[in-house]
Parts: structure tokens; sequence; C-alpha cells
């Protein structure tokens, strides 16, 4: 159904090739003269908003893959290396991992219009079909991306889901052996995963152009769910359907740059900040938001290759649903039991997203069947029964009419549903990181100077925080992940070269061999990293009671606790981060002589009232008169708590301030451009209406 092209090149030279390659006339009756619904609202922007995120992901995953390293001993290393090191290496993550979320988010908002409005029926069956296969390879595709950076929640993740394969009967052990490439989840594995994950979404690519083909082929379906009959009920593609979508991509972009600049960590979890341990299971194994519905379906069924298949089976149906929804009237807009069915099956949706955030335990089980009950009876019982009971309202003649017949404002009703839609994810964002969390005191919230829009470093607090860390912390955890030089960079302690080189001088460096094959020790240099205090792993364990000491670059970011809703959805617009600078401040003031009364600990530990399970195997690190600061500042717990931490938040991120500093820049440019795509849209839409 592409448009008639009138396309005639000019150029003798662009004529020799359009007689031999009509490519240019291809791109012009199909972007440009293509006949587009007029009625289109702007549910149906999220189709270019979808296409511009898969090309944001295929080439920032490009340029990722240029520099991540696919092997168990590494990988974890090579992402901490791209952020620090790679220039805007942390724009390129930060883009990367929260653009997997919008992807999904824009992906289901897509779907869901199309459920809405009946895009699925005749004669665009295929056109659904292709979607759904989008959508499986989205989720495929996701999962193995979410194994890559190799923490702990990636490690533990592809454990457990790759494990569901050893359900299926005679084949699933070979299966799951052939994913894992061994016995167990390893280094294999992860290569498997990289190579899937960098050919698929080009699989990706080559099933949305037959999506888009397939399109062009059957025509866009719209609100009022009639036919294009005549010129009146369609506008040329271009101009008009491609400013519309530039202002709504150009919105969705300004929500996507406030987690990419503000709140990079806000979807994501603490213990994937935590390199892959085999030997340590997390508390809370939880995939990611987008999977959470899915995994609440395959674990409220107690059988596993029954949970299994009703798991495949809740995104299979979509592809049948051409043929269980058989009413002649397309859009629930007039159909008004069908409306109310399905902003139903969204609850039940978010509900059990909810659920699968949520340990499999007492009523979460019982409303996590309920509801699988209502997801399928959605599909396999509402849907077929409305197409028979169901008295539709009168559909207009055409869309034309449709349009004509619009009065009013259509703006409060999709505010409202926006509103409605960012509460509920709220609610389960919420559940998340309550399920996440163990039960624990919950830290004091501290005012930080790096908090915020415009926040920046303590130069000052970073400094003395710098020695408290040399002559307290060095003795047991290791800073792996800065170098000398680091502490003249922008942005950070404001130390000169000078005095990095003469701090760096003070260390002795193991190095070696040497020209007689022996190893050697010589004084630090700028390039080299904080040398950690034991030459291995078992002598660290020996020195401290059995207990790893945690290395410290990441702490305040590997850390968490407890937010939950409503306050999680206040943390998105206040862009509080700050849940490990926290803990760990609260973490250092926590010890106690002695347990409360009733309270027993096992021994060797020490009694913690901030961490889990209040047993530490770590004795209270700080004491007051124990570091004396230069500048005059207090010599007390509280002061060495929070410089420490504020040193260990750059040490995470390092490149917070620029961050922070791009993101205004970035935020700026697309607020002039939404508003002069806003105002072109007006223009151009004028005569149409």
């Amino acid at each position: 159904m592409s448009g008639p092209s009138d396309y005639q090149p000019t150029n003798p030279a662009l004529k020799w090739i359009e007689r031999r390659l009509p490519i240019m006339g291809l791109v012009h009756s199909s972007f440009v003269a293509y006949p587009t619904p007029r009625n289109l609202n702007y549910w149906w922007t999220f189709g270019a908003i979808l296409s511009m995120m898969l090309g944001v992901q295929i080439l920032t995953g490009v340029i990722l893959a240029m520099h991540y390293t696919p092997d168990a001993t590494m990988a974890f290393k090579s992402v901490e290396g791209i952020v620090r090191d790679v220039n805007y290496g942390w724009l390129l993550r930060n883009t990367h991992a929260a653009g997997a979320s919008m992807f999904f988010l824009a992906v289901y908002i897509h779907m869901l219009r199309g459920l809405y409005y009946g895009s699925y029926k005749e004669p665009r069956e295929i056109l659904w079909i292709l979607g759904v296969i989008i959508y499986l390879l989205m989720m495929a595709t996701g999962f193995m991306g979410y194994v890559l950076p190799w923490g702990q929640m990636s490690f533990w993740g592809a454990t457990v889901i790759t494990n569901l394969f050893s359900a299926v009967p005679y084949f699933g052990e070979s299966i799951v052996t052939l994913l894992w490439g061994g016995y167990s989840v390893g280094n294999p594995t992860l290569n498997r995963f990289f190579s899937l994950h960098y050919l698929l979404p080009f699989v990706i690519a080559g099933v949305v152009v037959l999506h888009v083909w397939a399109l062009h082929v059957a025509g866009q379906n719209n609100p009022a769910g009639v036919e294009a009959k005549t010129e009146k009920d369609t506008v040329p593609f271009t101009p008009y359907a491609t400013i519309k979508d530039a202002f709504g991509i150009s919105c969705f972009m300004l929500f996507f740059a406030w987690f990419i600049f503000y709140m990079p960590n806000y979807l994501g979890d603490a213990d994937n900040y935590i390199p892959a341990n085999p030997g340590v299971t997390p508390a809370h194994i939880v995939p990611e938001w987008y999977y959470l519905p899915f995994y609440a379906i395959l674990r409220s069924i107690p059988n596993k290759l029954a949970g299994v298949i009703a798991m495949f089976s809740a995104i299979l149906v979509l592809a049948f649903l051409p043929w269980l929804d058989t009413a002649r009237t397309k859009s629930s807009k007039y159909r008004p039991l069908a409306k109310q069915f399905f902003w139903i099956f969204v609850i039940v949706c978010v509900l059990l997203g909810y659920l699968g955030a949520q340990p499999p335990e007492g009523i979460y089980v019982i409303a996590g069947r309920i509801l699988t009950f209502c997801y399928f009876a959605y599909f396999l019982i509402l849907l077929p029964l409305l197409s028979r009971i169901e008295t539709p309202r009168p559909v207009p003649n055409s869309i034309a009419a449709d349009v004509l017949a619009k009065t009013g404002s259509k703006t409060a009703p999709m505010v409202s549903t926006v509103i409605a839609l960012m509460v509920a994810g709220g609610l389960l964002a919420g559940s998340v990181q309550n399920a996440r969390a163990e039960e624990q005191e919950t830290p004091p919230s501290l005012k930080w100077s790096f908090a915020g829009p415009f926040g920046k470093f303590d130069v000052g607090s970073m400094q003395r925080g710098l020695k408290v860390y040399k002559e307290v912390c060095s003795a047991c955890h290791s800073l792996s992940y800065i170098a000398f030089r680091n502490l003249a960079d922008p942005g950070g302690p404001g130390y000169t070269t000078e005095q990095a080189a003469a701090l760096a001088s003070e260390y002795k460096i193991k190095d070696g061999p040497n020209d007689q094959g022996e190893m050697f020790e010589r004084p630090g240099r700028p390039a080299d990293y904080f040398p950690s205090p034991f030459p291995n792993e078992q002598a660290a364990r020996a020195a401290n009671g059995g207990a790893l000491p945690p290395d410290l670059s990441l702490i305040t970011k590997a850390r968490s606790y407890e937010r939950g809703f409503p306050r999680f959805i206040f943390d998105f617009f206040t862009q509080f981060q700050e849940q490990g600078p926290n803990y760990v401040d609260a973490l250092l003031q926590g010890f106690e002589e002695k347990p409360p009364t009733g309270v027993t600990i096992p021994e060797g530990s020490y009694y913690n009232k901030y961490f889990p399970g209040h047993a530490i195997k770590m004795p209270k690190p700080l004491s007051d008169g124990q570091v004396t600061f230069d500048d005059g500042s207090p010599a007390t717990v509280a002061q060495y708590a929070k410089d420490v931490t504020t040193f260990l938040m750059w040490t995470a991120e390092p490149h917070m301030e620029a961050r922070k500093r791009v993101g205004l820049q970035v935020f700026v440019f697309l607020i002039i451009l939404t508003l002069l795509l806003y105002f072109t849209k007006k223009k151009v839409w004028a005569d149409a209406h």
C-alpha cells in the first residue's frame, strides 16, 4: 500500500542508478508519498520510537563490543574499563543499559496499543505475528545482554533461567549442557551469549524490515478501526507523520536522557556491581523488570515443566490473537466491554510483575496462580466470548468522519492514562527493590555534595577520605580499579600530576620478571593501580577470620537498601540514588559493643545494626582521634565515615561530574528541539485538521 511515487531524479548519476536499482523511488513511495490515516494519535509514534531505539542499541552495542572481553576472568573488569578509560565510555554503557529498558517499555506500549485498537485483525495477521517474533527475539537478546557484565545477578540469572530447559523431557539436560558449554555456567557460556547477543539484533533488524513491509502492504490501522477509502482519509507520510513522529521521539528522548545522565542505576541491581561468584548465591535472584510478569507465571505453577510451558505459552498465545478474537469491530474504542476488560488485563499484567519480584511463598504464590489464570482467561475465554455476545457502538463510516466527529480535548484522558501507568510502573519497580533488599534497619539519609543534578564532589572531603583509606582501610581492602593517575583527573580529588606521582612513589609495586627471571619491587608510578594488601584471596581470608574483605572501588554502587513504594517514585524525580553512600556511612558508624538483649551472633563476629543479619566479621574500623586531618576538620568517626564514603563514591564513578555536565547540555538541546518540533508540527498539521 505504498503511495504512488512521482520521484524523478534530475542528477544524471542518480538517473543512471535509478534506472538500474530504483532504491530512491522505493524510499519515496514508502516514506514520503505513503498514505497515512489522518486520525492516528501519539500511541502510533511508538513504532518510530522503536525503530530509533533499535538503531541506538545496535550502534552502542557494536562500539561496546570493540572494547568488551568475553572471558569469565576479565568480563567484569573490561566493562569497568569501558566506563572508566574509554572516551565517553560511561555514556555508551549508560545508553546501552538504560536503552534496553526503554526499548522494552516502548515495545510494551506498542503491543498494548495494537491490542486495544485491534491491529492484529484481518488483513494484518502476518504483521502482528512478525511483531510477536520480534518480541521473542528481543527477550532472548535482552537476557543474553544482561549476562555479559558478569556480575552476581548476571551469573545467577543465567544459571536459573538456563536451568529451566532441563525440564524438557529427554533432551533437557543436553540443551542445558549445550547452552552452558559444559556442566555449569562459565567461560563457554559467556562466549556463546556474547556471540548471540551480537548477532540477534541484526536478525531483529531483518524481521523489522519484514514487519514494515507487511505494514505497507496491509496499510496502517487507526483508532477508528476502519480502512481508508478516499484521499480525504489519509495524508502523505512526509511531512505529516514524519514531523509528528519526530516530536514524539524528541519527547521520548527527554525521558530516556533522564535515565542516562541522572539516574543510570535506577533500574539496575546493586548486586551486579559485585563480580560473579559461583560460591555465593544472592538473597533474591530477580530478573529485569520487563521479564517479571512471565517469571511470576513460571513460579506460580509447582511443576517445573508445566511452569516452563506456561511461561512460553503466555507469549506464544499472542500469535493466535487474530483467530481468538473474531469480533468484526476492530477498535476497543467502540467496544465498551472489551475496553473494560482490556484495562483489567493491563492491571493483571502489572500485578503479575509485582508478584514476580516477591519471594515465592505464602499469599504471593496463591495470588500468582489466580492472576496466571486471569491472564490466560483473557485470551482463551474472554476474547472469544466477547466476540459473540458484545454489541459494539456504531463505527464511523470513514476516517475523515472520525476526525470530524472529534470534539473537545483528548489530552486529559491520555495524561491520566500515562499517570496511571507510571504509578503502576512505580509500584512494580518499588516492589523489585523491596524484594532485593534484606530486612535491616534503614540507614539515615544524609546530605551529600554530589547529590542532585548539579551536585559535585567535595574536593576537601575526598582528600580527607583518601587519607582515611590509606591509614585505615588499605590494611584490608583493595582499590583495584583506581590508578594513581586518576587522582589528578578532572572531577577527582584535585591533586596535580606531580602530587599523584609523589603519592604513587610511596607504594611498593611488585613487578617483573627482570632479566634474571626474578620478581622485584619498585616504587609506584602514576600508571599503577592501588596495590592489594594481600597477595591472593586465600591470604586475605586467612588474615580476616575466613571472610574476604571486598574491593572498595565499587562499594557505594554494590550496596543498597530498601526504599519501596511510593518513595521509589519520588526518587525518580528527585534523582535520589544515594542508597549506597548512606549505607556505607551508616555501616561504619553502626558498630555496637554488645548486641541487643536476646540477639546472639556467631563467635568471631561483631554486631552492626545496619549490616544484613547484623553479624559482621570486620571489627569496628574507626574510632575518634584515629586520623588527624591537616585542614583542622574534626577527628571523629562521623567525619571519617562521611569523608571516606565521599572518596569511595568517586572511586565508584570517577566521571560523575562529566555525566551531569553533559546531561545539562543535552537537556537544553532536547528541550529547544522539542519546542521547535512542536510548533512546526502545529503548523504542518493546521491544514490537515
